[in-house]
């Protein structure tokens, strides 16, 4: 087992002008001078850990996190109506990414993600491929369109009372078209009463999902405040009715691009969401990565599956 190490806060925080109006949140924390590793945060839309980190030693890395567009503490905020979504794009993400590498003086950094973190990143490295120095990689989604429909409409044939609800939760004229794209719809209404309702049944949903998973917790999607609920959902709905802006498998399409990049993945064999499908082709498309799938976990983790990736980041901080 991995030891985690002593509660490590940031050492340093600031926001990135990304030059259209938004201004994305960063800090660092652990070694100014260690080996460099950004967190990506998942949802899309959920913001990074705002608790002190312990699963990466202070003395070896410089740990970077920050909140991607209009969530967390980035600005604008997804909750404000004004934001503009247009402006929040997987592209952009990746840029705001390297903009924040530039900004920070780094050559190369380890790239952590899970859930949307592990598209995001995966997507980042196909583009950036010199600037990776190794991937730690949980809960993998390449966000394809068959994935996104799995999760948002597959899955009901295990809650199908739970997706009644979801389905019903936009308007009757809707209910047998695109959801994702209603509710993003929803998503943009100018009454906020109405997008309040419309995140809490998308939450409710995400809930549902992850309800019968080993450590699967209630409210583990709901419980955050009213605004971060409208953010998240709202830039949820927004990736996830555009298909992330990915053509269909490009990220396994494009896998050789990551040849090179040692990378260890890790997957719940229960992951509802995300099942373990789209990592087990990942990674025979992936020559430098290892594989390890943690058979009592889901997409909410378990101790073993916290301690694969623990070791991992362990491994590879004297790289």
């Amino acid at each position: 087992m991995v030891d985690l190490y002593p509660p490590t806060g940031p050492y340093d925080s600031g926001f990135l002008d990304t030059g259209d109006g938004n201004r994305i949140y960063y800090e660092q924390c652990g070694n100014p001078k260690g080996k460099p590793a950004l967190n990506v945060h998942g949802g899309p839309g959920a913001g990074a850990m705002q608790r002190p980190t312990r699963a990466w030693d202070p003395e070896r890395y410089r740990i970077i996190r920050f909140d991607q567009r209009n969530c967390g503490r980035s600005t604008p905020h997804a909750s404000d109506p004004a934001a503009d979504m247009a402006l929040n794009t997987t592209q952009h993400l990746i840029d705001d990414m390297e903009r924040l590498r530039e900004h920070l003086g780094i050559e190369k950094w380890l790239l952590n993600g899970g859930s949307w973190g592990s598209t995001l990143v995966i997507a980042y490295a196909q583009q950036h491929p010199g600037r990776v120095s190794e991937m730690v990689v949980p809960a993998v989604t390449t966000a394809t369109r068959a994935e996104i429909d799995w999760l948002y409409r597959g899955a009901g044939r295990f809650y199908p009372e739970a997706w009644d609800r979801f389905r019903d939760g936009v308007p009757e004229d809707e209910r047998d078209g695109d959801l994702l794209a209603a509710y993003a719809r929803l998503m943009e209404n100018s009454d906020r009463a109405v997008r309040e309702k419309a995140a809490a049944d998308w939450l409710a949903w995400e809930d549902a999902v992850i309800s019968g998973e080993p450590n699967g917790t209630p409210g583990m999607y709901s419980d955050r405040d009213v605004d971060a609920q409208i953010a998240f959902v709202r830039i949820c709905a927004h990736f996830f009715s555009n298909g992330a802006w990915l053509e269909e498998d490009q990220l396994l399409r494009d896998a050789h691009k990551l040849a090179g990049i040692p990378a260890v993945l890790v997957h719940g064999r229960r992951d509802m969401g995300c099942p373990v499908q789209t990592v087990w082709e990942l990674a025979k498309a992936w020559p430098d990565a290892r594989l390890h799938i943690i058979e009592d976990s889901g997409h909410a983790g378990s101790d073993a599956l916290g301690e694969t990736v623990r070791a991992a980041i362990e491994e590879f901080k004297d790289r």
